[in-house]
């Protein structure tokens, strides 16, 4: 069984057991029990149910395990050659680390 999510305006395909990193969620700390009720897809063994917008009733049971965790660094450099144009910027994403626990649909 496996359900479509939306978490922090991202989708995600959450299974039990199953650990995602998904958009920092503010004032999580490790050890704590989220729910997501924005279940968008469900598929139970080949029985398909699609919500309108959600499904009814289905939620995410999970639990943090570690509430701040740093994505790479990526670099954006722009430049126009002979042009004496050259921008330097970057950034580093930051993420929680959640534990499906159980599906409940």
């Amino acid at each position: 069984m496996y359900v479509i999510v939306e978490i922090n305006g991202q989708q995600f395909k959450a299974e039990q057991g199953k650990k995602l990193f998904v958009n920092r969620i503010k004032d999580a700390e490790e050890g704590q029990s989220v729910e997501f009720d924005k279940v968008l897809l469900v598929d139970n063994e080949g029985t398909v149910t699609v919500g309108t917008p959600t499904v009814e009733g289905a939620k995410v049971v999970c639990e943090v395990k570690r509430p701040l965790v740093k994505g790479d660094k990526v670099i954006v450099f722009k430049m126009k050659r002979r042009k004496d144009y050259r921008k330097k910027n970057g950034h580093r994403s930051h993420f929680t680390e959640v534990e499906i626990k159980s599906v409940i649909a």
